[in-house]
Order: structure tokens, then sequence, then C-alpha cells
């Protein structure tokens, strides 16, 4: 018998009520995309058109090279939104990486994530946001100060449970998309630039234009970088399988609608020799649009996109130094979850301690510096672990990754040409932080000979 108005059944949960010594799941699809976009959105796409406009000059090059940015992001949402139906595991990238290839591999990524992309990356965020917030306040301490009592807090509210985490991220989140919002209307009502022409508009394509072009997809690659981190909390997730492959395409896709809106405003209020020629263009936009006041108001745009940044790395972040602890490859302490919060409390503040300490030493930007294509390693090596579970006759029913293996070789060729960039121009930096991943493998074999002897 037919019942008009008969509700769809929900998907079951994955361990609705999980024991006391595992992760609690209480983040939906919303809380998912949120951690999505924060990822994602830092305070480079308030400079980064510059950037790029730098390297081409025409407003078509300019918008294609962001374009091309957000199909490679998207075609890496679609691998991981398969990878998280078929691992919806504790951790996500550091489980894809282990079950793939091998637990050191995973080691490694989680090695390098906390010596060096997650702090440094953390402290360089938290100083900036600390220079910002003294032109809104002034406050009488030094940035590396701020930024460290800046990550101290953020680590406490972590520490009260994950429902606290999600809930000063989503509002930092829907802030920060507000701030955007303002940039892009009042762009719109800024006087329109004169008419540029630059000498790469007539030009036809060739070796030297393509070399140019590739050169202004790199910087965007790493702008629309950090949706991956959304995988690590696959373990707090209600339903994983579903939530992270829906947050991760609606927030890839959010994300380039909104990066392209901003090109589009200041492409449209500086022209791309304007651009090209001013190393602050939201600012000077919202100048051209509301005067003197657009100053204060990117200063408390950037400080809250910061902010944001910050919130949402020590969210997610931690989860993989919690897994790691729990596979018996670092210290036991790690993994200890409180019984009436059940997040790693230790792993947290671990975190907010070491990146505190590289924000008040000032050796951020070297450290940033030593690894700035080592996660892009990772990126790639995770899209060819599609490649691995398919080989192994595993396959999801639910989400399948759109052209693939085209789209997946697409995705692991962008990522692996950033590290050659990379290499290519900044060759000692690069070196010295490949150095530092391989000081991993010794530690990897420490922890490893342990747990075999605890067994």
């Amino acid at each position: 018998m037919h019942i008009v108005g008969r509700r769809r059944a929900r998907p079951p949960l994955i361990n609705a009520t999980p024991p006391e010594d595992s992760l609690a799941r209480r983040l939906g699809v919303f809380d998912a995309t949120m951690i999505v976009m924060g990822g994602i959105i830092g305070s480079g796409i308030f400079v980064n058109p510059y950037v790029v406009a730098k390297e081409v000059h025409t407003s078509a090059l300019i918008l294609g090279a962001w374009i091309l940015g957000g199909l490679t992001a998207l075609a890496g949402a679609f691998i991981y939104a398969e990878l998280a139906v078929l691992r919806p595991n504790l951790g996500g990238q550091y489980a894809y990486l282990k079950d793939a290839f091998h637990p050191a591999v995973a080691f490694l990524y989680g090695w390098a994530l906390l010596l060096v992309m997650q702090t440094g990356g953390m402290a360089a965020v938290a100083v900036t946001f600390a220079r910002y917030a003294r032109e809104i306040v002034n406050i009488p301490l030094p940035d590396g100060v701020i930024a460290a009592l800046t990550l101290l807090v953020l680590s406490a509210i972590n520490c009260l449970g994950v429902r606290y985490g999600s809930t000063v991220q989503n509002l930092l989140m829907v802030l920060k998309i507000g701030a955007i919002a303002v940039l892009v209307i009042a762009g719109f009502r800024a006087p329109h630039a004169a008419v540029q022409i630059s000498a790469d508009a007539h030009q036809p394509w060739s070796s030297s234009l393509i070399i140019k072009f590739g050169a202004a997809v790199v910087p965007v690659l790493f702008a629309y970088g950090g949706w991956q981190t959304a995988s690590f909390m696959t373990g707090e997730m209600r339903n994983p399988k579903r939530d992270l492959a829906r947050a991760l395409l609606f927030g890839v896709i959010s994300v380039t609608a909104i990066y392209l809106s901003v090109n589009i405003v200041c492409l449209r209020t500086l022209g791309p020799l304007g651009l090209a020629n001013t190393p602050t263009p939201a600012y000077t936009v919202l100048q051209r649009a509301i005067g003197d006041k657009g100053a204060t108001f990117m200063a408390v745009a950037i400080a809250v996109s910061t902010l944001g940044f910050l919130s949402q790395g020590m969210l997610t972040a931690p989860r993989v130094f919690f897994a790691m602890a729990k596979d018996g490859l670092f210290f036991k302490a790690v993994a200890w979850l409180p019984k009436t919060t059940r997040v790693p409390v230790v792993a947290i503040a671990l975190q907010g301690v070491l990146a505190s300490i590289v924000a008040i030493s000032g050796r951020y930007e070297q450290i940033l510096n030593y690894v700035v294509s080592t996660d892009f390693v990772f990126f790639g090596l995770t899209g060819v672990s599609l490649f691995v579970f398919r080989r192994k006759m595993e396959a999801s029913k639910d989400h399948r990754t759109p052209g693939h293996p085209f789209t997946t070789i697409f995705f692991v060729a962008a990522c692996w040409l950033v590290v050659l960039a990379t290499y290519y121009n900044f060759p000692k930096n690069s070196f010295i932080g490949f150095g530092i991943l391989l000081l991993g493998i010794p530690v990897y074999f420490y922890w490893s000979k342990k747990k075999k002897s605890q067994a």
C-alpha cells in the first residue's frame, strides 16, 4: 500500500553510539562543508590575484588560470569523495595512504604535517592575524606573543569538544564569506578601469606564453589547497560516506565561485595591467568604492580570514596525530580521550604549543620555505591511491570519480608539476624539506619496532 508523503529512510549512521575510546560523531554536512571551505580560503585571496596577473596580462588568461585551478581542485575533490566512501575510517588522507601503500608512507605524511606543514603554516598565519589585529585594536604586545596567545585560545576551545570547535569554525567561515561578499558588491560599485591592452592580448599561443601561464597556475593551485584536511574529520562525522563526499563537492565549487568573483571585481576595477601593478588589489578596490574606510574594513576582513583558517587547522590536523598514536606509531598519550568530550586533547595541545613556539621564535618563514611542495607530493600520492584501490577490485557504488582514470591522471600530474616547479625555482629549500621528510624514516622504524615489542 502506497502511503502519500512517506519520508525516505535516513541512511544508517556509522557507530551512532561509539565506545568511549573513540571520537564522538557529531558533525554533519554543513559542518563538513564549512571545514572544506575554511581549509582553502585564508588571507591569500586578497593578494593572489596580483601574483597571477604579474605572470599573464589579459583578463582571459588570468581568469583561465583560476578556472583551471578550480577544475584541478574539483578533480581532486571527486577522488577524495570516492576514497571517503571506500575508507570512511579514522584519519582520512592518512588512512588512504596507509591502506593503499604502507603505514610508513602515512607516518611520513603525519611527520611532515606535525613538524613543518601544520606548525609552520599555522605560526605564519597567526603572526599575520596578529599584525592586522594590532591595526584594529592597539594591543601593546609583540606580534609573536599575540600569535601564540591566539593559538593557545583556539586550542583550549577545541579541547572543550568537537561541537565547540566546529561552531567557532562555522561562525568564522560565515563571517569570512560575508567579508568577501562585501568586497565583491562594493567592487561592482567602483568605477570601471580604463581599457588596457597588453602585449599578450594579440600574442598567439607559444612555448613562452604557455610557460608564463603555467607559472601563473602554480600560485593558484596553492590558493586552492587545504580542502583535503576535511578528510581528517571522518572519525567525527555522523555519516562520513555521505557527508564528506557532499562537503568536498559543495565546498570546492563554492570556493571556485568565490575566487572567480573576487578576480572579476579586481579586473573590472583595476584592469589586467593595473592588477599586475597593485600588490594590495582587494584594498585598492575597496578604497575606490568606499574611500579610506576600505583600509579598516580590509584589516578586519583579513583578521577574520586568518583567524578562521587557524580555527580550521586547529580542528582538523590533530586527528591525524591521534590516528598515528592509535596505530602505535606515536606517543600513546596523544591517543588519550577524555570521557566527557571524546576529543584528542593531547594532540590538540601538542599542535598548539609547537605552533606557538614557532610563532614566538620567528622561524616560521624558513620552515615554510623548506616544505613548500611537500603537501603536493602527498596530494599526488593520494590520487594514485585510487588506482591502487581500483586494482584491488575496490570501487564504490555510491560514488565514482567522473572521468576516471583521465581526471585522476590530470589531478596527479598537476600536483607533481607543482612539485617540479618548486624544486626548479627553490632547489635549496626544497631539498632541505625533502631531507626533513627522510628524517622521518628512522623515526618510523623506531615506533614500528616499539609497537612490535609491546604486542
